[in-house]
C-alpha cells in the first residue's frame, strides 16, 4: 500500500527497498495516479538527470487517454535521495534495472495492467531503452515514448573521444570525483517560475545549476550510449521526439525558450534507428529539452504527436 505523495491527492507514493550500496541504504519511489475509470493500460514515466517527477499535466494527458499513470524517482533522485547519498550517482546504468523490474512487476502483477508503456525523458530515455532491450524476451513494455533521449554528449569531437577515454580510465579509481564543467543554468532559468519560466518545482531536487557530474556517472553514461549505438533489439513500437533546434550559446537569450539547451538534436535523430525495429521520429519546432515543459504551442504540438502515435500503435 502507498501513502499520499507530496503532490497531494490523487497521487500516491510507494517506497521500493533496494539492496545497500557502498554509501548505505538505497530506495526508489514509485508515484502513481489511477484514473476514475478502471483500465488495463498504464504508463511508467522515467525522469532525466538533475530531475524528478513533478509534471502533473503529463499525468493528466495519459489519464485522459485511458492510462493509469506511474512515475519512478530512481535511486538517489528526488523523493528517493537520502542524506547519506551522492545525488544522481551510479557506476553503471544497469544499476537502475532492479527498481524498473520491481515497478513493472507492481504495475502488471499487483495492479493488473496488461499494457505497459514506458515514457523516458533524456537520461531516462537512455536508461529505459537499455532496460527495454535487456528485458525484450519478457515483453516488459508494449511501447516507448522517448522525449529528447540522451543518446550522445553535446560536446565537440575532442571531448567525446580522447578526453572521455581518459575519463573512463580515471572513473575506476576516482568515481566520485566531479568532472570539471562550466555551469551556466540556462535550461533551469528557462523553466522555473522564479526566473524566466512558468513551472514550479523543488530546487533542492532539481537545482538551477544541476548537481555535479561525476566521473563514475559520466563513464556509465558513455558505456550505455556505446551499447545503444551498437544497436538494440527493442521489438515494441517507439516514438522518439525532440526539439527542432539546439541552443548553442552560453549566455541567456529568450531563444532558450524555443530550443533544446542541453542536447544536440541531430544526435537524437541520428541514433534513433539503432533502438529497434519500429521507430518513429518527430521534430517539435520550438520545443525545449523536456518537450512537456515547452511553451504552450510547442507543448501542444508534442502532445498532438503523442496522441497520434498512441492511437496508431498502442
Amino acid at each position: 500500500m502507498g501513502t499520499i505523495d507530496i503532490l497531494g491527492e490523487p497521487y500516491q507514493q510507494r517506497v521500493i527497498e533496494l539492496p545497500d550500496d557502498d554509501e548505505g541504504p538505497v530506495i526508489a519511489t514509485l508515484v502513481s495516479r489511477r484514473g476514475s475509470v478502471p483500465t488495463n493500460k498504464a504508463v511508467l514515466y522515467l525522469h532525466g538527470y538533475n530531475d524528478y517527477f513533478f509534471q502533473t499535466h503529463l499525468a493528466d494527458f495519459f489519464i485522459d487517454h485511458g492510462f493509469d499513470f506511474y512515475a519512478l524517482d530512481l535511486r538517489k533522485y528526488g523523493r528517493s535521495l537520502q542524506p547519506h547519498q551522492t545525488a544522481n550517482f551510479v557506476r553503471n546504468l544497469s544499476e537502475y534495472f532492479p527498481e524498473l523490474d520491481e515497478a513493472a512487476r507492481i504495475v502488471r502483477a499487483e495492479d493488473s495492467h496488461d499494457t505497459l508503456l514506458l515514457f523516458g525523458h533524456s537520461t531516462g530515455g537512455l536508461i529505459g531503452s537499455l532496460w527495454a532491450h535487456a528485458r525484450s524476451h519478457t515483453g516488459a513494455v508494449d511501447g516507448l515514448i522517448l522525449n529528447s533521449p540522451f543518446f550522445d554528449l553535446n560536446v565537440p569531437w575532442v571531448m567525446r573521444r580522447p578526453v572521455l577515454a581518459t575519463v573512463g580510465r580515471l572513473a575506476g579509481r576516482l568515481p566520485y570525483r566531479p568532472f570539471p564543467a562550466k555551469k551556466v543554468g540556462i535550461y533551469g532559468r528557462s523553466l522555473h517560475r522564479d526566473f524566466h519560466g512558468e513551472w514550479g518545482y523543488e530546487l533542492a531536487w532539481k537545482p538551477l545549476l544541476s548537481f555535479p557530474i561525476r566521473l563514475g556517472w559520466l563513464s556509465a553514461v558513455r558505456n550505455g550510449q556505446r551499447r545503444l549505438r551498437a544497436g538494440l533489439d527493442i521489438t515494441a513500437p517507439i516514438l522518439v521526439a525532440h526539439s527542432g533546434a539546439s541552443f548553442r550559446t552560453l549566455t541567456w537569450d529568450d531563444a532558450a525558450h524555443d530550443a533544446d539547451t542541453v542536447l544536440n538534436v541531430d544526435h537524437i535523430s541520428r541514433w534513433a534507428p539503432a533502438l529497434g525495429h519500429h521507430v518513429t521520429v518527430v521534430r517539435i519546432d520550438g520545443g525545449k529539452h523536456d518537450l512537456t515543459l515547452s511553451r504552450e504551442p510547442a507543448r501542444q504540438r508534442f502532445f498532438s504527436e503523442a496522441d497520434r502515435w498512441l492511437r496508431a500503435y498502442v
